[in-house]
């Protein structure tokens, strides 16, 4: 059985190994496709891609269905998430590498917002004049939603890649935003896109009762609009449009409850896909179970993290794009305790 020599991340050379400790290496996120090695009897490294012996273990992982037998990440010791530690580490860690995570920032929301307006004036304005019946209009929903998947999940894969780096004194820069596209990309966007589908099913009834009620009026607004009526026959429309949205309020609640359960247990599939580079099932599968050891105290994380990112609102709304970067990185200094099972704050 041949023997191999691995260059870990820091640079060094670590072996001779056997095979199998490389695909449990492998298993554990530990090594990645990109990783050098060679065999005893070789001349150069290589990564390990190109090794023939393990093409099986990459050619499961595109496909997104690789399930680590004896994966770390779930055998690791139990966890406890102090949420105070979290968001107190991940202000210093703003605070000490504040223009990266910043300009980091201004490059998801330009991308995220230019790519939405992109897709409302390409497809639900032009497709939403052609199609008006309810199930059209989900569907336009979805398909949408289909094609933001295949920019910002790879986008955010990136994103939180950067977040990970600094955490750990890593090199990075603005550039590794896009790590996600040359690294990963199809399990990012099923990542993204099975996720998002998933939360879209649990927000149907409610989707479907508010079109069905809504979209009626909001053809007769437009028809006013376009007739220049007067401006109480539109009042009178909107206040329709608000009744409407407040007896669907129920349904919503509803709807709400398997939602938020659900976001919760799978907010770390993409930095699970792009930290451990596991195929998108692997990923939500892990980020479930490491969640619901102790749902409740990343249910908590995640409001808090929601409640600091939204604070700066209070600031005249623009201090929002400094209290968010705040928030990613306690949510990812979170993830660091979760995954790692070792505390990543003071």
């Amino acid at each position: 059985m041949a023997n191999y020599i691995i260059i870990g991340g820091d640079g060094k050379e670590y072996g001779p190994i056997a095979s199998a400790d490389i695909r449990q290496w492998l298993a554990e996120g530990r090594l990645n496709a990109q990783s050098l090695a060679k065999a005893e009897s070789d001349a150069e490294f290589r990564p390990l891609e190109k090794f023939p012996e393990f093409a099986d273990i990459f050619t499961s992982r595109a496909l997104g269905i690789i399930a680590p037998p004896t994966n770390s990440i779930l055998s690791a010791d139990d966890y406890e998430l102090d949420l105070g530690g979290c968001v107190s580490g991940g202000f210093e860690l703003v605070k000490k590498n504040f223009g990266l995570l910043f300009l980091c920032v201004l490059v998801l929301f330009a991308i995220q917002i230019g790519l939405s307006i992109f897709l409302n004036l390409t497809l639900v304005t032009g497709l939403g004049k052609i199609f008006t019946s309810v199930p059209a209009t989900l569907a336009i929903g979805f398909l949408v939603m289909a094609l933001d998947s295949l920019v910002l999940g790879p986008l955010l894969g990136g994103f939180y890649f950067v977040y990970l780096k600094t955490i750990r004194g890593e090199v990075t820069g603005v550039g590794d935003v896009f790590t996600g596209f040359q690294k990963a990309y199809s399990q990012l966007f099923f990542g993204s896109l099975v996720v998002s589908l998933i939360s879209s099913a649990c927000m149907l009834p409610f989707s479907y009762v508010a079109a069905e009620k809504i979209n009626p009026l909001v053809q007769q607004l437009q028809h006013l609009k376009d007739q220049q009526t007067a401006p109480t026959e539109m009042g009178n429309i909107m206040s329709q449009m608000f009744s409407a949205y407040a007896s669907a309020l129920p349904i919503l609640l509803v709807c709400l409850i398997p939602l938020t359960y659900l976001t919760v247990c799978w907010q770390f599939t993409l930095p699970l896909i792009i930290d451990k580079q596991l195929g998108f099932v692997a990923a939500m599968r892990i980020s479930w179970k490491r969640v619901n050891q102790h749902w409740w105290q990343v249910f908590g994380l995640t409001i808090l993290v929601g409640l600091v990112s939204l604070s700066g609102v209070l600031a005249c709304g623009i201090g929002i794009i400094f209290t968010i970067p705040i928030g990613f990185a306690a949510m990812m200094t979170g993830y660091e305790t979760i995954f790692s099972a070792k505390k990543n704050y003071p």
